[in-house]
């Protein structure tokens, strides 16, 4: 019997990013917006554990039952839900800067600082400043600088959200 994971482990969470950023995991949908998807992938890979099987509006979970007929939770693959999930999860930690942040941690981003959560990205590396390198889908990136200054989903009213894997 395989031995249960009880802990995050980054590296997987991280190495999953790197091996599917710009090549989908054929055992998962794929969404016309697709970041959460894809960082929820990385999330689990690393071992956070789903939670809340059923109901889209509650947990985090995707259960695999053939192609198109596939179900998952909201927080799965819906940024904004992603956000929250996490936010109210006991195993999530808010950090007030990027800096704070560890490889496996997920930055969300707010585009036009309306409250409505719109991407999600996974951190994979830092840059000779200390500053956060980001992997992420629907457009897909790899060690790219965390704020995404570059993004055409940028404007001025960006918020950005660091959550910390703490369990």
């Amino acid at each position: 019997m395989p031995m249960e994971v009880s802990t995050y482990v980054r590296e997987q969470a991280v190495a999953y990013a790197k091996q599917h950023w710009n090549h989908n995991n054929p055992a998962y949908l794929v969404f016309s917006d697709n970041c959460t998807n894809f960082i929820s992938q990385c999330l689990y890979a690393g071992h956070f554990p789903m939670e809340g099987h059923g109901n889209p509006q509650k947990g985090w979970w995707y259960m695999h039952r053939g192609g198109k007929n596939d179900r998952w939770s909201d927080s799965w693959a819906v940024a904004h839900s992603l956000y929250w999930y996490l936010r109210e999860n006991k195993r999530v930690q808010v950090r007030q800067e990027a800096r704070q942040l560890q490889l496996g941690d997920v930055i969300c981003y707010d585009w036009e600082g309306d409250g409505k959560w719109n991407h999600n990205t996974i951190v994979t590396g830092f840059d000779e400043n200390g500053e956060p390198l980001v992997h992420a889908q629907t457009y897909p990136s790899a060690f790219r600088p965390w704020r995404y200054l570059d993004s055409p989903g940028w404007t001025p009213k960006t918020k950005y959200a660091f959550f910390h894997i703490v369990y």
